[in-house]
C-alpha cells in the first residue's frame, strides 16, 4: 500500500472550521440560533430573491455541508459504495488537485499518457512534480493508453502517481475492468493510480459490482458534470479508503462545494430515472453520430463516453476543419498535445446531429 508525504502522517492538520451542519451532527441536535458565525445571514437578497426566487435565495445564507452528506448517502444508496468511502468536491479536477496534494510531494514523479486529459499534467506541474508521459497505444480502431509502458515508466522513474483516465478522453478508450487491476498489481508498492473516471455512467457496464470497490492504492475519481449535467455547479467525487480520504480533508478547501450547489445535486440524484433516461439517449445519440461519421470514411475511434473521438488523415487536416469549424461559430475539440494533433472530438448532444451542422468536417471526410 502507497504511504502518504511525511509531513501528512501522523495527527493533523485538523479543519478548524467544520461547518454548523458537521457540528449539528457532532451534537446530535439542530443549532437554529448561528450567533457565532461571520455570515451575512440577515442580508435580505431582496434583488436575489426578485431574480431567482425565494428558494434558491434560501440556500446562498450559510457555508455548505463540509462532509456534503446528502450527496454522498444518495450515491451510497444509488451505486453501492460505502458511505466512508466517498469524498465530495468542486468537480473532478478539484479532485485532481486535492490527490496530489495528498500522496505527492515536489520533485517526485508522476506518470501520465501524452495528450490524455491535460489538467492532470496542469496540477501536476503546479505543485511542482516531474511529469513522465508516454505515448498512446496507437493502432487500427485503437488509441489508448498504454498500460504496459505506464507501469514499466513507474519502475523505472520510482514514479509515486500514475494517472489513468478509463474511459480515456480524448479517445473514448475502455480498458476492461481486469486490465486496471492488472495494473495497479503491476505499479510499485509505493505508486498510488488516480484513475480518472468522469465518464464512468457511460460506459454500458456502469452498474457492474467493479464500478462500486474500494481498490488499495487506487484514488477513483467521478463527476456529476456529465451524465448529471450539473458541469456549472462543480460536483465531483472521489473514491477510496477511509484513511486516504482522512489525509486528503486535511488539505481540503473547507467548502468547496456550495450549498447551493449541493442542493440542486441531490434533486438531480434524487431523480435517478431522468438521469438513466438521459444517459440512455446520449448513448444512442453517441451511435449514430459514430455512423454517420464513419459512413462518409472517418476513421471513428470507439467510444465509452459521451463524445466521439475520429483521426484525421493529417495533423494539418484536422486543425483547418477546427479552425474553420471555429470560424463558423461551431465548437469541436481538438487535443493541445502535437502527439494527437490529427484527433478530434465531437460531443453527442443533438445539435450535433442537426443536418449541416457538421457539413464543414463532412466535406473534409468526402474529398479524403
Amino acid at each position: 500500500m502507497p504511504t502518504f508525504p511525511n509531513h501528512l502522517r501522523g495527527e493533523g492538520p485538523t479543519n478548524p472550521f467544520p461547518g454548523v451542519r458537521v457540528l449539528e451532527r457532532r451534537l446530535g441536535r439542530e443549532i437554529p440560533h448561528q450567533l457565532g458565525s461571520n455570515e451575512g445571514l440577515d442580508m435580505p437578497h431582496r434583488a436575489l430573491r426578485e431574480h431567482f426566487g425565494d428558494a434558491m435565495a434560501a440556500h446562498v445564507y450559510s457555508y455548505g455541508d463540509a462532509e456534503a452528506l446528502g450527496i454522498r448517502r444518495r450515491l451510497a444508496d444509488q451505486q453501492g459504495i460505502p458511505l466512508d468511502a466517498m469524498l465530495v468536491d468542486a468537480g473532478a479536477d478539484s479532485l485532481i488537485a486535492l490527490a496530489l496534494r495528498a500522496v505527492t510531494g515536489r520533485d517526485e514523479v508522476v506518470v501520465s499518457t501524452a495528450g490524455t486529459y491535460p489538467t492532470f499534467a496542469y496540477f501536476a506541474r503546479g505543485h511542482g512534480c516531474r511529469v513522465e508521459e508516454l505515448p498512446y497505444d496507437e493502432g487500427p480502431g485503437r488509441l489508448a493508453p498504454d498500460l504496459e509502458a505506464l507501469a514499466r515508466a513507474a519502475h523505472e522513474h520510482e514514479a509515486r502517481l500514475v494517472y489513468l483516465a478509463n474511459p480515456d478522453n480524448p479517445s473514448g478508450n475502455l480498458h476492461d475492468d481486469a486490465d486496471v487491476l492488472a495494473l495497479r498489481e503491476a505499479l510499485p508498492e509505493t505508486c498510488w493510480l488516480l484513475l480518472d473516471e468522469a465518464y464512468h455512467d457511460f460506459r454500458e457496464d456502469a452498474d457492474a459490482a467493479y464500478g462500486r470497490r474500494v481498490l488499495p492504492g487506487v484514488i477513483r475519481l467521478r463527476t456529476l458534470s456529465k451524465a448529471h449535467g450539473l458541469a456549472g455547479l462543480r460536483v465531483g467525487y472521489a473514491i477510496a479508503d477511509p484513511e486516504t480520504l482522512a489525509v486528503m480533508m486535511k488539505v481540503r478547501i473547507h467548502y468547496a462545494v456550495s450549498t447551493l450547489s449541493q442542493a440542486a445535486a441531490e434533486v438531480v440524484l434524487d431523480h435517478p430515472d431522468e438521469v438513466a433516461a438521459h444517459v440512455a439517449e446520449v448513448r444512442r445519440r453517441r451511435d449514430r453520430l459514430a455512423a454517420r461519421l464513419g459512413e462518409l470514411g472517418a476513421d471513428v475511434l470507439p467510444s465509452a463516453t459521451n463524445f466521439v473521438g475520429l483521426r484525421l488523415p493529417s495533423a494539418e487536416l484536422a486543425e483547418r476543419v477546427h479552425r474553420e469549424m471555429l470560424a463558423a461559430g461551431k465548437l469541436i475539440a481538438r487535443p493541445a498535445d502535437p502527439a494527437l494533433g490529427h484527433v478530434l472530438r465531437i460531443t453527442a448532444v443533438s445539435d450535433a446531429l442537426v443536418p449541416g451542422r457538421l457539413e464543414i468536417l463532412e466535406q473534409a471526410l468526402v474529398r479524403g
